[in-house]
């Protein structure tokens, strides 16, 4: 990335385009936006963007580590007129999709498919993340208030699984469902083997 120049353009030559490379250590040049939260800046500056090839509105999040040392993370649009605030709201709400799809892909077959028609693979798209969207929502009407809503697929999977091979079981032993479905150890049973939140 390089700095674009600002300066006076001299009349003799082709006009000048670039005012150095990028320092990802000198925020000198960026524009403070503001601190993010405590210990942690935005700052933003439309620079040009070399593998691009064209411009791109930079955001650089500056957190100081509890070791002294500053740690930049650089974020980027090729929207220039999109503010630095909302790239940072717009990769923050990235990595909850990316959870998505990864939870899709390990659990609900979002990968499985050997379909080659549009529509077909589009239905499974949908019945992939249908399946996940109906576990989250189940959960979410399961979990008690005071503690905050967590959801982790494999911990539904293995909940689910636990609560099929205790009914399973039940079933074939011919043991008395009401006595264990009541028993105020059920949601340890249950929850056997899930992870930690």
């Amino acid at each position: 990335m390089n700095y674009i120049y600002t300066g006076e353009r001299n009349k003799r030559g082709a006009p000048r385009k670039y005012d150095g490379k990028v320092d990802c250590n000198n925020l000198k040049k960026l524009t403070f936006i503001k601190e993010v939260k405590p210990g942690v800046k935005l700052y933003s500056l439309v620079v040009w963007s070399c593998c691009l090839k064209c411009k791109i509105r930079l955001a650089c999040l500056s957190e100081l580590q509890p070791n002294g040392k500053i740690k930049n993370i650089l974020l980027f649009s090729t929207d220039i007129n999109l503010p630095a605030q909302q790239i940072l709201e717009y990769y923050q709400a990235r990595f909850q999709i990316e959870f998505i799809f990864r939870d899709a892909k390990q659990f609900t077959g979002l990968s499985d498919s050997q379909c080659r028609s549009s529509q077909r693979l589009d239905f499974h798209f949908n019945a992939s993340l249908i399946a996940l969207n109906v576990a989250k929502y189940e959960a979410y009407n399961c979990h008690f208030y005071p503690a905050p809503f967590v959801f982790s697929r494999a911990s539904y999977k293995r909940r689910e699984f636990n609560r099929h091979l205790l009914y399973t079981f039940i079933h074939k032993l011919d043991l008395d469902p009401n006595l264990i479905l009541n028993h105020p150890n059920l949601p340890s049973v249950l929850s056997y083997g899930t992870l930690a939140a």
